[in-house]
């Protein structure tokens, strides 16, 4: 059970793993900054993860960039968007919604809406389907008759 407990606790811990001591700032103030900026940027490479998170070493490099814009002086607004000119858009885990970025806000409501239109028609389609039986044909009688008696 101890070590069961003691699995669970270091994968919790995981993400803690990616930011190298080298990294850390000083400032326990400006770190808490660069961590909680962290958590709004994606890494280019694992896609799914946050710089923080990532072991890559672009990663790394972004980390450390933001570091260095944090402690030349800007503010959080400044440093995300220096990391931004930098490294492009999809560093962010959610792009502003303007141009083509309206594409991706977009696109799980429309397909939803598609979806429940398809849904419905189907149903309505399903329904409109002939079910009066049809008379049998006297050869088919016949046939019916046959396997009656037998």
């Amino acid at each position: 059970m101890r070590l069961l407990t003691l699995c669970l606790v270091l994968l919790l811990a995981l993400p803690a793993w990616a930011v190298q001591p080298d990294e850390v700032l000083s400032d326990p103030a400006l770190e808490a900054r660069a961590r909680e900026i962290s958590r709004i940027l994606r890494c280019p490479v694992c896609q799914g993860e946050t710089i923080d998170e990532s072991n890559a070493p672009i990663s790394r490099d972004l980390r450390l960039y933001l570091r260095e814009r944090l402690v030349a002086g800007d503010d959080d607004k400044a440093a995300v968007q220096a990391v931004v000119d930098r490294f492009g858009e999809y560093v962010l885990f959610e792009p502003p919604a303007r141009g083509i970025n309206w594409l991706l806000y977009l696109a799980g409501p429309l397909m939803a809406l598609f979806g429940l239109f398809v849904g419905w028609r189907f149903i309505r389609a399903r329904g409109q389907t002939e079910t009066d039986p049809q008379e049998l044909s006297t050869e088919e009688k016949a046939r019916l008759d046959r396997l009656m008696r037998d």
